[in-house]
């Protein structure tokens, strides 16, 4: 990996691409560490490590850049199966290092035996890909074709479409993205201890988090501690979930969310000017009053928390 990372560092790229493709190379050498046993910087990456391989995932990570495309969608991975060749001698469909890439994605086998995806393509699918599926509504602008050397009973090649998105005709448009929830099992911890957990992982950015009571093994009593976040954000969110809890494990859930649209603006109210949070799509349209505001208000007139809701209106 030093090697590779030195070739890469010389490269005349932009600093954000460079970033990109040694952030690719990073998870193929975990996948391959894991795969093997060994640190990181002990493994040795054979093929993946060859020039052509680092002139792939380069060239992939300048064009995607120059495309500046905001969402990349990817049907299903297809891995082939059987057996293959390399240098670690006959391995099985899809090779150890390329099945622990692609964990998280769609993969199907389908009809052709052979090597289809190779731990190159995957770190550069799972790298990029924002959503998995059918190809979504859109305006082809370009079409790409990118040809295989091997032949195999059906056409070996990749093909890529860019285009613009399609604006949903109906006022139920949807406004969708992927979210990871991160989760573990507690049963050792003290409420004061889940409590400052739950407080740290809200300030360090995580979308949401919670906690729910459990049974666990041997009839104790537990907690599940849970929370949101952007897939990019995987990495820190693990390591401080192991920072801020005593578990030994974390699981990890890809969901995709239906999302209203939101804004937050300030209103003139009969009890001053009240900040609220407007939510609209899927056919509903809703207002709430920040909280904080409400607190204040509450405390300054002598209400309850609901008689300052009732009171301070927009006008």
């Amino acid at each position: 990996m030093e090697e590779i990372r030195g070739i890469i560092h010389k490269l005349k790229l932009p600093p954000s691409v460079t970033e990109q493709v040694l952030q690719i190379y990073e998870e193929i050498a975990l996948a391959e560490s894991a795969v093997h046993r060994t640190r990181v910087n002990e493994i040795h990456l054979h093929e993946v490590g060859m020039m052509d391989a680092i002139a792939d995932i380069t060239c992939v990570a300048v064009l995607l850049d120059i495309l500046g495309a905001d969402r990349i969608v990817s049907s299903p991975v297809t891995t082939g199966y059987g057996f293959v060749r390399c240098a670690h001698g006959v391995l099985p469909v899809p090779a150890p290092a390329t099945a622990l890439l692609l964990k998280g994605v769609p993969t199907q086998a389908g009809q052709i035996e052979g090597e289809l995806c190779t731990p190159t393509g995957a770190a550069l699918i799972a790298h990029y890909a924002d959503t998995y599926g059918n190809a979504p509504a859109m305006k082809i602008e370009r079409i790409g074709y990118g040809f295989g050397k091997k032949e195999f009973t059906r056409l070996n090649c990749l093909r890529a479409f860019l285009g613009a998105a399609e604006p949903e005709s109906s006022s139920l448009s949807a406004s969708t993205d992927r979210v990871l929830e991160l989760s573990c099992n507690i049963d050792d911890m003290t409420g004061e201890e889940l409590g400052f957990a739950a407080e740290e992982l809200l300030a360090a950015g995580a979308l949401d988090v919670w906690m729910t009571a459990v049974q666990m093994k041997k009839m104790r009593p537990g907690t599940v501690l849970a929370l949101l976040c952007r897939e990019e954000e995987r990495d820190r969110f693990v390591r401080l979930l192991f920072r801020l809890s005593s578990t030994i494990g974390v699981r990890e859930t890809l969901h995709r969310r239906y999302v209203l649209d939101r804004t937050a603006s300030a209103s003139d109210t009969p009890l001053g000017s009240v900040n609220y949070k407007r939510s609209t799509g899927y056919g509903v349209s809703r207002a709430k009053a920040e909280y904080e505001d409400l607190k204040a208000i509450a405390r300054r007139e002598g209400l309850s928390l609901r008689e300052a809701a009732e009171q301070a209106k927009p006008l």
